[in-house]
Parts: C-alpha cells; sequence; structure tokens
C-alpha cells in the first residue's frame, strides 16, 4: 500500500489541504497516511462505498480503557448516538426523528429568516462575520429549537468549542482539560434543565425528546444528555464553518452576487466543507480495493477529498454556485448520515441570500486564515467591509 507524508498542523496545508489532498487521490483508492497512523480512502468511489458498508461502524469491536481523567467526557462521548451501531443506534436515532421532525425543521424558515435580518441589522464595519453572524446564527437557532434560554449560547458555544477539539489533531493536555470541564458544566446544566421541562413540558424539541416512545422505550436520562449534547454541538458546528467558507469563497472569488441558494448550498458544502474525515472500525475481517482489513481496524474517509474528485465532479477545484453537486459527501451518506443535514441546509439556504441581498458591497476587511483545528475546517475570522 502506498504511504504519504504530510503534517496535518503545517500551515501550508492549514490554508490549503486540497492539494495534498489530490496527491492522496493520485495514490491510490486506500493510502497510509503516515503523521495519523492510519488508512484512508481519499477517492469518492470508496467514500461513498465505505460509508454505507455495513462491515465498517463506529464502535471499535475491542474498546479500549478511558484514562480515568477523561472519563466524564467519554461518559457522554458513548452514548451518543454518532458513536453507536445497532440495535443501539437504531434505537436512538428512531427516538431522536420522533422528536426531530422534518415537519418542525422547516417550520423554522420564517425563523431563520428573521434572525438573519435580525443579526444584520447589527452589524457594524469591520465586525467579524464569523462572531457576529455564522457563529450566532445557528447556536440560537438550535437553542430555540431545544427550547434552551438564548441567554446561555455563549455558555454552549464555549462548551462546545471545547469537547470538540477532542477530535482535532491539535488534541493535547490542555485541550483535555477544557474538553473534560467543559463536559461537566454542560452535563449540569442539561440535567437540572431536562428536570425542569419533565416537570413543565413545552412545544420544544427537549420536552419532544423526553415524551418519545417506541414500544415502551424511552431514553434514559443519561441518553437524554448525550443526545442533546450531539444535538446542539453538531447543530451549530459544522453551520458555522459551512457559512464562513461560503461567504469567504464567494468574496475571494468574486461571486457575491445572488445565486440559486439550493444548488449554492450544496457546492459550498462540495468545495470547502467543514468536516474533513471521519473514521470507521472494520466491525469483521473484510477486504476492500485489494488490502485486508482486520477487525478492529481503523480507516479514515476523507469527505473534503472525495468531493474533490475528478472522476465525479467535472473541474473539481472550481467553485461553481450553479454546479449539481448533490454526490458531495460531506453530511456522510448511509447509517450515520447526519440528521442535522436539513436543518444545516436549511439554515444556509435561507440565510445567504438574505446576507447578499442585504449587503450587496460586502468585501474582505482582511485576508481570511485557517484555523489549526484539522479535520475541522473552518476561518479564525471574517472582518468584513459592509
Amino acid at each position: 500500500m502506498p504511504s504519504f507524508a504530510q503534517s496535518p498542523r503545517e500551515p501550508g496545508f492549514v490554508q490549503d489541504p486540497y492539494p495534498a489532498y489530490a496527491e492522496l487521490r493520485a495514490l491510490g483508492p486506500l493510502v497510509r497516511w503516515e503523521e495519523l497512523d492510519l488508512i484512508v480512502a481519499p477517492r469518492h468511489a470508496e467514500v461513498s462505498a465505505l460509508l454505507r458498508d455495513r462491515r465498517f461502524g463506529r464502535e471499535n469491536p475491542f474498546p479500549q480503557p478511558v484514562p480515568e481523567h477523561l472519563e466524564p467526557f467519554y461518559a457522554v462521548d458513548r452514548l451518543s448516538m454518532l458513536e453507536r451501531e445497532p440495535p443501539e443506534h437504531t434505537r436512538l436515532r428512531g427516538l431522536v426523528l420522533r422528536a426531530f421532525t422534518s415537519r418542525r425543521i422547516a417550520a423554522l424558515g420564517p425563523e431563520i429568516a428573521a434572525l438573519s435580518h435580525e443579526l444584520i441589522d447589527g452589524l457594524c464595519d469591520g465586525d467579524d462575520l464569523i462572531a457576529r453572524f455564522c457563529e450566532r446564527l445557528p447556536v440560537i437557532v438550535i437553542c430555540r429549537l431545544l427550547g434552551v434560554p438564548e441567554e446561555k449560547a455563549d455558555d454552549l458555544l464555549a462548551w462546545s468549542h471545547a469537547m470538540v477539539a477532542m477530535y482535532q489533531v491539535r488534541r493535547d493536555a490542555e485541550v483535555e482539560r477544557r474538553a473534560v470541564e467543559a463536559t461537566q458544566a454542560f452535563s449540569a446544566y442539561l440535567r437540572d434543565y431536562i428536570e425542569r421541562r419533565r416537570a413543565e413540558p413545552r412545544d420544544d424539541l427537549i420536552s419532544h425528546l423526553i415524551a418519545a416512545e417506541a414500544d415502551g422505550d424511552r431514553l434514559s436520562p443519561e441518553e437524554l444528555i448525550a443526545t442533546c449534547i450531539l444535538l446542539l454541538n453538531a447543530g451549530h458546528e459544522a453551520t458555522v464553518h459551512a457559512l464562513g467558507n461560503g461567504v469567504r469563497t464567494l468574496l475571494s472569488k468574486g461571486l457575491w452576487r445572488p445565486h440559486n441558494p439550493d444548488t449554492l448550498t450544496e457546492e459550498i458544502l462540495r468545495h470547502d466543507p467543514p468536516l474533513h474525515l471521519f473514521t470507521r472500525y472494520a466491525m469483521e475481517d473484510v477486504e476492500v480495493a485489494g488490502h485486508r482489513f482486520a477487525k478492529g481496524e481503523q480507516v479514515g474517509l476523507l469527505l473534503a477529498s472525495a468531493n474533490r474528485d475528478p472522476a465525479v465532479f467535472a473541474d473539481p477545484g472550481r467553485f461553481d454556485p450553479g454546479r449539481d453537486a448533490k454526490a458531495q459527501v460531506s453530511f456522510g451518506a448511509g447509517l450515520h448520515f447526519c440528521v442535522g443535514a436539513p436543518l444545516a441546509r436549511l439554515e444556509m439556504a435561507t440565510a445567504l441570500p438574505i446576507l447578499i441581498e442585504r449587503l450587496p458591497e460586502l468585501a474582505l476587511a482582511a485576508p481570511p486564515t485557517f484555523a489549526d483545528r484539522w479535520h475541522f475546517r473552518g476561518l479564525e475570522a471574517l472582518r468584513v467591509h459592509l
């Protein structure tokens, strides 16, 4: 198997990883990335197939012991439906979808539009659009959806950023300490809030999650906390950076004008997605592309590389707001397809046209730089002239 050497923290890679992904695709369907000590799939065909291959899953069939100091974090993480396989994943996802319905999400359209206008009204020349718009919009929407008070948005953002850092290559002892503290604070807040909603149900997602039942089964208190944390974290982290990356691309390429919102959204997700890697474990001994994966061996699915595969997307490095980019894999596929994808798409397809309409002269006030947070991709800041 070919090997590849590239630090994901090297400054040039952080700012533009796509030439490295092209090198990976040229090496073959599976490549050993030395710095990650991981076999990765860089091409669309294998990524798409492995996302749907039930012989691979998120749960390690040979669970490793967790260091005592990290147990508070993993006590929540291991109950997340993102990290579970059937039958538990089927049970958790089914209960969540009974509350997180497409009808409830679609009904948020006018609210997202009104909030977009409200946030734009508060912008000043030279502001950081990430902090003032791209972060505020999805976190306020998910707060309202779940029923969490909006005044907690800053705490939720801080807790979420600290927890998500555990999945980044920059992880170190300080990142771990902050993640554990955030997990404990987040869990304590939600435990108290969930109990209040049990006593006084409302028409919000937490109340519906509490009431959701299938065949006499309900979410346990610990599963409720883990599910709410997953929905809060995943419900805004990806959208923040998809919005920011999209605005940056449109401005830097001279394309800041109205486009079809649906094709624009898909092309943003294809061209510069917020999540670049998704890992899976072989649940049994299995052969893929000539390599024999042993049970428990990991494979990394390079979503962002698959989205630039010329075998699927013509001239893949070109940003084309009118392109049919539905084959992009930024939300995954198969069993673990992102449950929040409809909400993320709705937020982007609603907010971006309003930004373009309200701020037709928007321009970059400073060259934006990407943060050292791989395998997530997002800007440090996006300062703009209105």
